[in-house]
């Protein structure tokens, strides 16, 4: 009967074993098939896939829910290590397991290493209440010495009775490694299947291999991604072939590394404002007051962010936050429980596609709470106690929001333009100095254009009117006025409900800004720099006129210079060589006057400026500070994750001549998914998460050329200020070579960010039947909207042939078609609005980042579903496999891992009741959940 049914299983051979290896491996190649492949750790070094047959229990009326258990000993080891386990596979006494058993290089397996493999039937999955049925022993040298490579066991139980068979069959490690097969000469159909032809600058020159970037092995990825687990599975396809299954999780470095630059750039930006402030001067009392209460207020947040950066810097945990962490103060700008999830496929003929997924806890400020609601909310009751504060008199300074966007504006400006101006004066002294007539002549071109640009953005009126109001401000102003009485005109400072309220009272408080002190007085600060650089250009011009005239009269006489060394090089005449610092001498005091013009205009425009933005934070700085914070603690832990996704797919397509084209003429998609409920504390979390996510849309990429392949330098590095952050990302040589021009040249790369949310847990059904899910329905709206712009720019500037080639017969206009149907549906728990914005993404090159309150329970149900998904619809996996695939991936994928990174336990923080408002596709296997920590 054994040897029938060892006979049938080779002319029905079960799914998961179907074209196992059958290459014989002599003896002395044993060593080398367990040295693996080092040019890629990502690959096992032995793997193998498990099926059962015959299993019997003693309870005859019942099949077993069997799995096995993987453990192994090496010599001069005495104990068992366990090393894995299958998947649960309920009712059969034939179950063939989907996940197989890999051994990567770590595991430091040797052809002595011993196998146990030990079969348990699990009676409640729920109690985890289960017992062995037996258990079989097998060397590795064997297995690699069968021909076949392939084993069939007798399962004995504990007193030695027989309860079954297992079969070992063991893959071949490098499947297809003889086919030079060219893309040219690939059939169009294999098998009645039809074949997609694959782009040639994706593939190999030896073969159809895809070029894949390893997070273990790539040196650009190493050095941002660590702590890689890795799971292998085998999956059958609707034409009787496997899919060889990769499933990866790997934290970062930059959970860490990001947060402590991005505070040290808040601390630089809020300290540059005090000393702004202080710089002001002198004001009069009552101003002053004012400016010590703000610059109080100021000094208390620096407070704050220093020490969360000695707190980041002091850190010497894993490079991940944990979950059960995220209300940490002194982690809070950390991102919680940040991994990247990477599925890597292998179909029948060597193609590999990759996919990837950043998973983080929803960016959120879980240190301040959520009983004031959150950043959606906190901004409006802002932007209402600002509008209170300007209306509660008529009397009251107040100033338009285009003036403080403009304000903001010509503070950068002059900032950036004057350090320009200086430069260029310097290099123009530089260039007199030397006597080269080319360098003076460039050099001033540069300078006059920096100049007459400082003095356009001066020229202004709310400037005039700000600088008006600066000096009405001063000590002496207020002397030389006649002396008031006390109470008929003053600056009164009231703290109403922890915000400062600044005022003028009295008949003609806007009024009396109109001093003395005109418009004229401004122009004419400007117009002297416009002269002092009219000046030095007339000056250069006669410089140069002087210098060429004696050598054109020279060639005129036919006299040649030449004659007794009578001339230099570049034609001067000798008689100049007298006068070495004659052109340094004519031109230094012009460029002390303009320098000194310069230096005046700009601190007179930049204090202005200031006092201006002084006046309109006054009234609410105590609330417009604790609302920047976090502000700022959400951007940090958003910005993390975009860095890291921005890395990862720049890496992987850094041969897609299309993505990268597209990358540099309308920017990179950034979809984000969350599956917070709109009630209770979730309801703040989204309106944090959603505030983060827009507010993304101010940050740019440079890429660069590392100065070495040391992991440190290849770390991003930000700049900027709260009105917008470049992200520099460094890439070795070798990668940065393959760039276009554009990107290699410094271009900066743009970001369009959208966030679509679909709440799914029982909290969720309380929404919607008692509360409110209009938030949920404004965030998918809104981004719908930039989905459908994103995707209408490239219509307009790029070719088709720029995206992603897909199996789907629904078109991408069709697919937005769907998506909108669905977000205007109003349906409950429509969670195909997140199947189809992330197949959306992926069809148009994006980014895909999942979220959930810790990115640890609900996250990892929709992580495993969006794999399977893409393995049926992509990848042809049958589909009568899907909902054990899906289990497999739940119960013995990366994500049952992170759980135990997170918290400890190896099971999601479900309980039975939970999971029956859950919608169907999100539930987990039993025996995976039950009450932990979250």
């Amino acid at each position: 009967m054994a040897g029938g049914r060892e006979r049938g299983s080779r002319i029905q051979r079960p799914w998961s074993v179907y074209r196992a290896n059958t290459f014989e491996l002599s003896s002395e190649m044993i060593g080398l098939a367990l040295a693996g492949n080092s040019q890629d750790p990502d690959e096992p070094v032995l793997e193998f896939s498990v099926t059962c047959t015959d299993l019997l229990t003693p309870a005859l009326d019942r099949k077993p829910n069997s799995f096995v258990a993987v453990s192994c000993t090496t010599p001069p080891q005495a104990f068992w290590t366990k090393h894995a386990q299958t998947e649960v596979i309920e009712g059969t006494s034939n179950p063939i397991f989907l996940s197989s058993i890999a051994f990567f290089q770590e595991s430091n397996i040797t052809q002595q290493t011993q196998v146990k493999l030990a079969v348990y039937d699990v009676k409640d999955r729920s109690q985890g209440t289960m017992y062995m049925l037996g258990s079989a022993l097998f060397p590795v040298k064997e297995l690699l010495q069968e021909r076949s490579h392939r084993l069939q066991l007798e399962l004995r139980s504990a007193e030695n009775q027989r309860v079954g068979n297992v079969t070992i069959a063991a893959w071949q490690m490098e499947e297809r490694a003889d086919q030079r097969m060219s893309v040219g000469r690939l059939p169009d159909s294999i098998n009645g299947r039809t074949m997609l032809t694959v782009d040639e600058s994706l593939t190999e020159s030896m073969g159809v291999r895809i070029k894949y970037a390893s997070l273990c092995k790539d040196t650009l990825l190493r050095s941002v991604f660590g702590g890689t687990m890795s799971r292998m599975y085998r999956f059958p396809t609707t034409d009787g072939n496997h899919l060889r299954v990769l499933e990866q999780m790997a934290e970062s470095v930059l959970s860490l590394n990001i947060p402590r630059q991005f505070v040290k750039l808040l601390l630089e930006e809020d300290a540059a404002r005090v000393c702004e402030l202080e710089e002001l001067g002198e004001l009069s009392p009552c101003w002053e007051n004012l400016r010590r209460q703000i610059v109080s207020q100021y000094q208390t947040i620096i407070l704050a962010y220093q020490e969360t950066l000695s707190d980041l810097n002091d850190y010497r945990g894993p490079s991940f936050k944990a979950s059960n962490l995220k209300a940490e103060r002194k982690l809070e700008f950390m991102p919680t429980n940040l991994h990247v999830q990477r599925m890597r496929v292998q179909d029948e003929l060597g193609f590999e596609h990759t996919y990837d997924v950043i998973t983080i806890g929803a960016p959120a400020a879980h240190c301040q709470g959520f009983k004031n609601s959150g950043l959606r909310k906190l901004i409006q009751k802002f932007e209402e106690a600002k509008k209170h504060s300007a209306l509660s008199s008529s009397q009251s300074i107040v100033y338009i929001p285009q003036d403080i966007v403009r304000a903001k504006e010509i503070i950068a400006h002059i900032n950036t333009l004057k350090t320009q101006v200086s430069y260029y004066a310097e290099r123009l002294s530089r260039a007199a100095k030397d006597r080269s007539a080319s360098g003076l002549e460039r050099t001033l071109t540069i300078l006059a254009d920096k100049t007459r640009q400082l003095v356009t953005v001066c020229d202004c009126k709310l400037l005039a009117s700000a600088i008006q109001a600066l000096n009405a401000a001063r000590p002496e102003y207020i002397a030389s006025k006649a002396s008031p009485s006390a109470d008929s005109e003053q600056v009164v400072l009231r703290n109403d409900q922890d915000t400062l309220l600044a005022k003028w009272t009295g008949r003609n408080s806007r009024s009396s800004l109109q001093v003395d002190w005109h418009e004229e007085e401004w122009e004419k600060v400007w117009v002297n720099v416009d002269k002092s650089l009219e000046c030095i250009i007339q000056r250069v011009d006669k410089l140069l006129q002087k210098e060429r005239r004696p050598s054109i009269s020279s060639q005129d006489s036919g006299q040649a210079d030449l004659q007794g060394g009578a001339s230099k090089k570049d034609g001067s005449p000798i008689a100049e060589e007298a006068y070495p610092g004659e052109w340094s001498e004519a031109l230094y005091p012009l460029l002390t006057t303009l320098t000194e013009c310069v230096a005046m205009m700009s601190d007179t425009a930049k204090k202005s400026m200031v006092f201006l933005l002084m006046q309109d934070s006054a009234p609410t700085i105590a609330m417009d500070l604790s609302l920047q914070y976090r502000r700022d603690v959400v951007f940090c832990q958003t910005l993390t994750a975009l860095i890291c996704g921005f890395i990862i797919k720049l890496r992987n397509c850094l041969r897609d001549n299309g993505f990268l084209r597209q990358l540099y003429t309308i920017g990179l998609l950034a979809q984000f998914e969350s599956l917070l409920s709109t009630y209770g504390e979730e309801l703040a979390m989204l309106e944090d998460m959603s505030v983060g996510i827009m507010d993304l849309r101010n940050v740019t990429f440079k890429v660069t050329q590392a100065t070495s392949s040391s992991a440190p330098d290849m770390l991003p590095i930000i700049t900027g200020n709260r009105d917008g952050f470049n992200v520099r990302i460094p890439l070795p040589g070798t990668m940065f070579d393959a760039l276009p021009r554009e990107i290699q040249s410094g271009m900066l790369l743009r970001v369009q960010p959208v966030h679509f949310n679909v709440g799914i847990n029982e909290q969720q059904t309380l929404a919607e039947k008692f509360g409110d899910t209009s938030l949920q329905e404004i965030i998918n709206l809104e981004s719908l909207s930039r989905l459908n712009s994103y995707y209408e720019q490239f219509k307009e500037v790029l070719p088709e042939d720029c995206l992603p080639r897909s199996r789907s017969q629904t078109c991408l206009p069709e697919l937005l078609r769907f998506l909108g149907q669905n977000v205007h549906a109003r349906k409950n728990k429509n969670v195909d609005i997140l199947w189809q914005a992330a197949e959306i993404c992926r069809r148009l090159n994006g980014v895909r980042f999942t979220s959930c309150k810790s990115a640890k329970d609900r996250t990892a149900m929709s992580v495993t579903l969006e794999q399977c998904l893409i393995l049926q619809h992509e990848h042809g996996m049958a589909p009568q496999v899907f909902t054990q695939a899906l289990d497999c991936m739940r119960s013995e994928g990366c994500r049952r891992e992170n759980t135990v990174k997170n918290v400890g336990c190896r099971k999601y923080a479900f309980n039975s009741l939970q999971l029956k408002a859950f919608p169907k596709h999100y539930r987990p296997p039993d025996g995976t959940y039950g009450k932990v920590e979250t």
